[in-house]
């Protein structure tokens, strides 16, 4: 079972790398020919509203309702009746979706109130959001029908496809910066238009799978049906357990808008990055183990959903740490790398830089939770997961309040690194409370060899950080050198990196093939 779930896991990285490598290309694009200004700020925040949305219904509380659910249907039910809930579940799930895009359209200004409250002193850039807004929410109504189409299709052990759709939105949105943006007077204005085609353009992407599962039919409105009402109960908690971090960085955004020019954009590029590793491993990962994971626990196997999980811990460790120590170590070269060209200039590296490594501290709690957090959905309990969200939300606006207010009234430079630090915290406070609840409860028990594995991941990765820190050459060479010399000494320095580390693992006896095996007993 873990060499399949390996293999799928590998299929849905390698298809998450190809879209997170468009996107830092689309990244670099908009740096490029917009740069950091209150235009791009203002778009941030139109693309922000409609895709924390996205991430708290489509990709969040709706997938992890839904999955569960719909798995229990495959492994127990007729295909009629599968393909049945499906429809339903399309119709009300459209239905709902379609009021909300309205009324999100039209009340703009008091949604950009609420997420950027820091712009409506700002009155131009206010307008701005308020306009690009509009064009940007109905992404929700098209993206939460791509989720439950990605949904279904990966619980047919389809991953390809629904990791291989976001491509379709960076494609879009690059050419809209490159070949559109000079047409409009506000340059921004052609990247919301390309948001709603994006949206579009990516769920008739994957209705044509759906037809070959013979699961594509006419939606239909079932609000009072047996499926919808159980994904309806599961979801209604969900919709705030499993959606933390993103309602942290959204917090994170509305304090930012407060803060000087910039800050926004800042965050963003750096969030971005750690949204790469976190994109190409840690979601892949959550991704392929809910399905797993549901249909072991329909099949009554308690064992097997421990093993899964222990499974995915390890290989987050394995992964996750590395990426920490490369991202906070190589923030300033990356930044430089990708970024700093055109509008793009040394003082927003510095800034964004900040915030990237505070980002990075928390890159192993953000994993953890989305490989955690399964292992309640998975058994229809989103209580558990809301309660810890809770605390988890609680302390992350604390610890806004206690790392930023200090910044801002004692001028210390990059005030907005503190919202970084405090929801990398958060982070780890929820994946914390989360594995202890597995253990309380029995559905965790961790396997043999956790000690040695945690003392040799540690040795490589201090190695590797050392190697980094040592030879890696000073900032402002780095921004002297052209475009193709910073390409090529970051490819050098992240490919010396991987290979000390794994090198160093091997050395002290650890082997991919035995974690490839560990749950193989299961």
């Amino acid at each position: 079972m873990s060499k399949k779930l390996l293999k799928s896991a590998a299929v849905v990285s390698s298809m998450t790398l190809i879209s997170r490598i468009l996107g830092l290309v689309r990244d670099i694009v908009l740096a490029r020919y917009i740069g950091v200004n209150a235009g791009m700020d203002a778009f941030f925040i139109a693309f922000k509203i409609p895709n924390f949305m996205r991430r708290l219904f489509a990709e969040g509380a709706f997938s992890q309702a839904f999955v569960p659910v719909f798995s229990e249907y495959k492994t127990q039910r007729s295909h009629e009746e599968v393909r049945q809930l499906s429809q339903e579940v399309a119709g009300t799930l459209g239905g709902i979706l379609f009021v909300v895009t309205l009324v999100g359209v039209i009340a703009a200004p008091v949604l950009v109130t609420i997420f950027a409250p820091g712009f409506y002193s700002k009155q131009d850039q206010f307008d701005l959001t308020v306009e690009l807004l509009r064009f940007t929410f109905p992404y929700i109504f098209f993206i939460s029908l791509t989720a439950l189409a990605g949904g279904i299709l990966n619980t047919y052990d389809r991953f390809a496809i629904p990791a291989f759709t976001p491509v379709l939105l960076n494609i879009v949105l690059i050419l809209s910066a490159v070949y559109f943006s000079p047409q409009f007077s506000d340059p921004v204005m052609a990247l919301a238009i390309g948001v709603f085609v994006a949206g579009l353009v990516q769920l008739m992407f994957q209705l044509p799978y759906l037809g070959q599962l013979k699961l594509l039919a006419r939606p239909r409105w079932a609000w009072r049906s047996e499926g919808v009402k159980r994904i309806k109960i599961l979801m209604l908690p969900a919709l705030f357990g499993s959606s933390v971090a993103q309602i942290n960085l959204l917090f994170d955004v509305l304090i930012a808008s407060f803060l000087v020019t910039g800050s926004v954009s800042w965050l963003y590029f750096s969030d971005r990055l750690v949204e790469f590793p976190l994109g190409v491993f840690g979601i892949a990962l959550a991704t392929v183990i809910l399905p797993n994971l549901s249909k072991s626990h329909a099949a009554a196997s308690p064992e097997k959903f421990s093993g899964m999980l222990d499974w995915a811990m390890r290989w987050v460790l394995l992964i996750g740490t590395p990426a920490t120590v490369g991202l906070a170590v190589l923030a300033s070269p990356m930044l430089i790398t990708l970024f700093q060209y055109g509008e793009f200039g040394g003082h927003d590296v510095h800034m964004a830089s900040l915030s990237l490594v505070a980002y990075s501290l928390g890159l192993l709690g953000f994993i953890l939770v989305k490989v955690l957090a399964p292992g309640f959905f998975a058994r229809q309990d989103t209580k558990t997961p809301v309660k810890i969200a809770i605390i988890a939300m609680g302390a992350n606006m604390v610890l806004n309040v206690i790392f930023v207010v200090p910044m801002v009234y004692l001028d210390i430079e990059g005030p907005h690194s503190g919202l970084a630090y405090a929801t990398s915290l958060g982070a780890f406070i929820n994946a914390g409370l989360l594995f202890r609840a597995l253990r309380n409860q029995g559905i965790y028990k961790a396997e043999k060899g956790w000690a040695i594995l945690l003392l040799r991941v540690v040795i490589a990765n201090s190695l590797m950080g050392a190697m980094l820190l040592y030879f890696v050459d000073d900032v402002t060479l780095w921004m002297q050198w052209g475009m193709w010399e910073r390409v090529w000494n970051l490819a050098l320095w992240v490919t010396a990196a991987a290979l000390l580390y794994f090198a160093t693992l091997f050395m002290l006896g650890v082997k991919v093939k035995d974690l490839v095996k560990l749950s193989t007993k299961h």
